[in-house]
């Protein structure tokens, strides 16, 4: 097994003001839209791009919720590995506001696709964008693509993309791990 560094602290840092710029020139003061990070990991990513946008370019009023999809999965019983639920945090209806998906890697499409199904339990949003930081181009098992994309990796067989963060796992890292 081999291990990759595709991007350091320095650039996921530099990433993730590119985005968090992206974000503002669509969405200008957020008095519409919401961000929701997809559940696990997701959430790292969304509450980093809050946080930039709050204090390094004066967005004030940004809602941020939290949406696990672990039910709304389809291979939710077809492994042998348990799934684990964690919570959803939305504390705010998005009836008619413009959406944004926040995850840390869009892989097959599937897990975007359980989080459409799942984000209408909280009502019917106008409009629904996605952003992710890693896109892996060459792995989509469904017609799903980024509206915000940090950057695009092109992993093949059984190649897999492993985001660390602070927060969770002690340092700011993204690997290509080659098995």
């Amino acid at each position: 097994m081999s291990k990759k560094v595709l991007l350091s602290s320095k650039e996921i840092n530099i990433i993730l003001h590119r985005l968090a710029c992206q974000l503002l020139e669509s969405h200008l003061d957020f008095k519409n839209t919401v961000l929701i990070g997809i559940q696990p990991r997701g959430k790292f990513l969304a509450d980093r791009l809050t946080k930039i946008l709050r204090e390094e370019y004066g967005v004030k009023e940004i809602e941020l919720g939290y949406l696990d999809i672990t039910f709304y999965r389809d291979d939710f019983r077809r492994g042998d590995k348990t799934l684990e639920a964690t919570k959803t945090k939305i504390d705010f209806l998005v009836e008619d506001k413009k959406v944004v998906l926040i995850d840390d890697v869009l892989y097959t499409g599937r897990s975007i696709r359980a989080a459409l199904t799942a984000i209408q339990s909280f009502g019917r949003p106008s409009e629904i964008e996605l952003l992710t930081l890693i896109d892996r181009r060459f792995s989509r098992h469904l017609p799903i693509q980024p509206n915000y994309r940090g950057r695009q990796v092109d992993a093949i067989n059984d190649e897999k993309v492993q985001v660390m963060w602070e927060e969770n796992d002690g340092k700011d890292v993204i690997y290509l791990i080659n098995k």
